[in-house]
């Protein structure tokens, strides 16, 4: 997928190319993390930590239960984003967003619009109709997935922490998909 006037592209990473990928995506997430973003990781985890992540990623890109995406520009990976297939019995019309990451250098282009409504197709390519995900309260994700048509469910309070060991409110929202 190429996004007019960005230089975008946004590809789905095999097992293999998440594994080659592994640098660029922890790049990324330690980029967000020391950022302020709350997700999952805290400001004293290393290098190491992030590589371990992505290679779980890896794994489970590999066993057809995630489907990665990551974006370039200019030849290098600026975001990615994650839809996890949900496999129980009782929910094969289900997935869910995980980890839309843009790195703070390509940040205010539409890049985390990109992923988002890729991530949608997929779904749609997937079987799926009804998309889940949350976000930190105060993120600026919170207005993305109110503008891309995702309806606000509801904040739960200290759902998580904040890098800095803070407390993180997170706002749970869905997307029916037509």
């Amino acid at each position: 997928m190429s996004e007019q006037g960005m230089g975008l592209d946004i590809g789905v990473l095999d097992g293999e190319g998440a594994r080659q990928d592994i640098p660029a995506l922890a790049a990324i997430l330690q980029d967000v993390v020391a950022n302020g973003a709350s997700v999952g990781f805290m400001a004293w985890n290393t290098p190491a930590d992030y590589r371990a992540y992505w290679a779980g990623v890896a794994e489970e890109v590999a066993a057809g239960r995630v489907l990665l995406l990551a974006a370039r520009q200019a030849g290098g990976i600026v975001g990615t984003a994650q839809l996890h297939l949900i496999g129980k019995p009782n929910q094969p019309h289900r997935a869910e967003i995980a980890k839309v990451l843009v790195h703070s250098a390509a940040r205010r282009q539409g890049i985390g619009a990109a992923l988002v409504q890729k991530a949608e197709a997929l779904a749609r390519l997937h079987g799926r109709s009804l998309l889940v995900l949350d976000t930190d309260e105060a993120s600026p994700a919170r207005r993305l997935y109110a503008r891309l048509g995702w309806t606000e469910v509801g904040t739960i309070p200290r759902y998580a922490l904040m890098p800095d060991g803070g407390d993180c409110a997170s706002t749970f929202f869905y997307k029916e998909l037509a």
